[in-house]
């Protein structure tokens, strides 16, 4: 089984995906895979060169990650340009892990943009971590060291949670502990799988 798990920024998907991958489920880290693409000498952080020119690199040649996030968080046209690049990429190298790992175990496919980029369309089952407006942004300050209206920028940037969750098959609420977060994973998980075997 495939699952596709998102949520929004600071919501604790990436939490949620390391409870699922202690569950014995393999988990796929989209962000990981982006990270790992656009290292220096990889096609992607090429392509973004030329699209974008020098100033989204360091003098190291490396990509300038703060740079990038700078400009995706402020102009809707690069960043709709940067995510055609970086995107089809990601899809490839995520199809790949799933085809060495499907017959060994369940896989889920950890993504921020599930839905946006169409990941959700190879998953049987989709799942979205959700928490309020107001913790988002407080979780998102104190792990970005952002200002409040830079966090409100970063969540506006993405799809909006409500739509997430009319568009998920499942909502993980994480307004809670992490015992509690915990606990809901392992109870969706134990619903899925079961499924699979009652099938």
């Amino acid at each position: 089984m495939i699952i596709g798990l998102t949520g929004g920024i600071a919501a604790g998907k990436s939490e949620s995906a390391k409870y699922f991958e202690s569950l014995g489920a393999c988990a796929i880290d989209a962000d990981v895979i982006a990270h790992e693409l656009t290292a220096k000498g990889m096609p992607a952080l090429d392509e973004l060169s030329k699209s974008f020119g020098g100033s989204i690199l360091l003098s190291s040649g490396d990509l300038n990650r703060k740079k990038l996030a700078d400009i995706i968080f402020s102009d809707e046209k690069a960043k709709l340009r940067i995510e055609k690049i970086i995107h089809s990429h990601i899809i490839s190298r995520i199809n790949e892990i799933i085809s060495q790992n499907i017959m060994r175990s369940n896989i889920v496919i950890d993504a921020p943009l599930l839905f946006e980029v169409g990941l959700d369309r190879i998953c049987d089952k989709s799942a979205v971590v959700r928490v309020s407006y107001n913790i988002q942004v407080e979780r998102l300050v104190l792990r970005d060291k952002l200002n409040a209206d830079q966090a409100k920028r970063r969540i506006s940037s993405q799809m909006p949670m409500e739509k997430k969750v009319e568009l998920a098959d499942f909502v993980i609420d994480n307004s809670g502990s992490k015992e509690n977060l915990k606990k809901r994973v392992k109870d969706l998980y134990k619903l899925l799988t079961s499924e699979v075997k009652i099938i």
